[in-house]
């Protein structure tokens, strides 16, 4: 019973939120037989049996254009976890490793990351790498890469001082085989409770610089664009940005959900 006392209701809901909207991503054509990109209804329709979300101002499905736009933003989320978890774990384990002034560089350089605003930074990677779903992505990985980066030299640092991992030196093992069997796999149990938490707020930024017209282009559906594209008719027709945005909210607060019980199961 001890396995599952982590499972509250509040944490069974977010397991059931990621499920479906993952099965969104996969198989969006099992959820609805409409269009993404035609209109083939009146527009601003409100919410109904027909169109559970409402038509938008062209008179397109909006649960279906937020079905498929799962598929973009999980996907940019999950590269930009990527990114975040791969260059972050890479600085932070060659700064707990080396130490002296390659550990200093290190540092520094990513304290000038901390220092600037997560989204002037994104918008500074955009511009040069240009728009796109995959860039905007990689953008948003880039602002996470400090944050990874210093909890990875925390952890490296605080496991090569364990016993074990003296006792596997005074054993005749060889640094990088104690760096790979002992330190690196034993580091990264609260990395990747904070990649689960980066997954929502990597969605929260993704959907910020779509909304801000820096992601993926029209018509392709994406969940900021389409706030972006109701937010002139939020006075006459309330759903087109507060479906979308629920289900935004929904996602973000169900991976920070998932990320908290990881990190008290462990």
């Amino acid at each position: 019973m001890n396995r599952f006392k982590h499972l509250t209701p509040a944490v069974i809901a977010a397991y059931v939120v990621i499920i479906i909207v993952l099965a969104w991503a996969l198989a969006p054509g099992v959820f609805t037989q409409f269009s993404p990109t035609q209109g083939h209804s009146q527009a601003l329709l409100p919410p109904s049996r027909e169109h559970i979300f409402g038509t938008d101002a062209i008179g397109r499905d909006l649960f279906t254009r937020v079905v498929y736009g799962t598929r973009h933003s999980l996907a940019g989320a999950l590269i930009a976890v990527a990114v975040g978890l791969t260059v972050g774990t890479l600085i932070g384990l060659i700064a707990g490793t080396q130490g002296g002034v390659i550990d200093t560089l290190l540092m520094r350089g990513v304290d000038v990351l901390l220092a600037i605003p997560a989204l002037l930074l994104s918008l500074s990677v955009i511009i040069v790498l240009g728009f796109g779903t995959i860039n905007s992505a990689i953008a948003v990985g880039v602002t996470s890469v400090a944050f990874f980066s210093r909890l990875v030299r925390t952890e490296v640092q605080r496991v090569a001082r364990t016993d074990y991992v003296e006792a596997a030196y005074g054993s005749g093992a060889s640094k990088l085989a104690v760096l790979t069997r002992h330190i690196l796999p034993n580091s990264l149990t609260p990395v990747l409770a904070m990649a689960a938490l980066q997954f929502g707020n990597a969605i929260l930024q993704i959907s910020v610089l779509g909304f801000l017209g820096y992601g993926t282009p029209p018509p392709t559906p994406e969940w900021g664009l389409l706030i972006a594209d109701s937010r002139n008719y939020i006075a006459t027709s309330w759903w087109l940005t507060i479906l979308p945005g629920a289900v935004i909210v929904a996602v973000v607060l169900s991976a920070n959900q998932l990320s908290s019980a990881y990190r008290k199961a462990l």
